[in-house]
């Protein structure tokens, strides 16, 4: 039976949108569908870096100009780093509103203040860890454990974390939840599997953020080549754009000395507002956590709900500092959304149906 599944998500950039689906089954393994995406509040996650590549603190609302398709917007809430999101305006009347909405902020006149202290201040945001337990894995397994471990505890402030891995299916071990003890469990208890397919383990796991609100992100650790998809990564990237989900990916040499994997990992956590990693022993896998660590615990949240604009297609948003001062720092955050989407996707398995 095909269901009708309506759900209320946001994208990074990152947009709230009603999400209109056809069939949801699992793995890659899903039959043809379409995805309409009717946008209601646009949300961008925002790093701010001085030339020395130090996160930039203190920026208020007035500092960031946004335009969407040259059009400017005003930005309807603010928030730094996991604080407490201050409403700015309130919503069209046309548009949902936003619960639990709190009353506008009071700007400072205080300078912004470049974050070289290295103290995380990570809150409210769901990540999923997506590890690589396919047989390119095999001689790393152990060390790519204790760098997860050494991740998922350095996270203690964050509000939740799940934690996914994937050889040719993709196992679900630890929902979203707060309990580290559940995660790193989770994480002990993994195995070797067979082949890779990365993308299609990656796309049903955006399709889980998908459905959540806020600050989220996917964090890959591959050892190599996806050898078994029958999804596209381009497939993976714009799905993931439209639903707001910031995807990080580590992966060890084996991966970077692949150069099409190289290219589609780089372009992939760039197109998403995340990164790419290539670790080279296992120090500087602990050395890459640490640094996503970092980046997610430093984003500036803006949202802003769209002026009416004629584009139902690719939407390009720019977002830049205001004043002579602030243009020093660099910016880097997602550049635009699809507002109409359509993705296919092809089952190669009948254990779906």
């Amino acid at each position: 039976m095909r269901d009708k599944v309506i759900a209320t998500v946001g994208i990074f950039a990152g947009i709230f949108f009603l999400f209109y689906g056809g069939d949801r089954q699992p793995a890659a393994q899903e039959s043809s569908s379409r995805i309409f995406v009717n946008v209601v509040l646009v949300q961008l996650n925002v790093a701010v870096t001085d030339k020395k590549g130090n996160y930039v603190r203190g920026l208020r609302p007035q500092d960031f100009v946004v335009n969407e398709d040259n059009i400017p917007e005003s930005i309807s809430s603010f928030e730094e780093g996991g604080a407490v999101a201050s409403n700015l305006s309130p919503p069209p009347s046309d548009s949902a509103t936003i619960a639990g909405a709190t009353p506008s902020v009071t700007s400072s006149a205080t300078e912004p203040i470049p974050d070289d202290s290295g103290i995380p201040h990570f809150e409210g945001a769901s990540v999923y860890i997506l590890f690589d337990t396919s047989d390119y894995m095999y001689r790393q397994f152990v060390y790519a454990q204790d760098a997860i471990t050494g991740f998922v505890r350095s996270m203690q402030s964050a509000d939740k974390i799940a934690f996914y891995s994937y050889s040719r299916d993709l196992s679900r071990a630890t929902s979203l939840t707060a309990d580290r003890s559940m995660i790193l469990r989770g994480v002990r208890s993994t195995v070797a599997g067979d082949e890779a397919a990365l993308y299609n383990c990656l796309l049903l796991t955006v399709r889980d953020a998908a459905q959540l609100h806020g600050r989220k992100a996917i964090v890959v650790f591959s050892n190599g080549p996806d050898s078994a998809s029958s999804v596209p990564p381009e497939d993976v990237e714009e799905l993931a754009q439209s639903t707001g989900t910031i995807i990080y990916i580590v992966s060890t040499r084996l991966a970077q000395e692949e150069p099409v994997s190289t290219a589609v990992f780089e372009r992939m956590s760039k197109a998403t507002g995340g990164k790419a990693y290539f670790a080279k022993n296992w120090e500087d896998e602990k050395q890459a956590f640490a640094s996503i660590r970092d980046d997610l615990s430093h984003l500036y949240t803006l949202s802003y709900y769209p002026k009416p604009n004629p584009n139902r297609g690719w939407r390009r948003i720019t977002v830049r500092l205001a004043g002579k001062d602030l243009q020093k720092y660099h910016v880097r955050t997602r550049d635009g959304y699809r507002l109409l989407q359509q993705s296919a996707f092809s089952s190669e398995s009948a254990s779906a149906r």
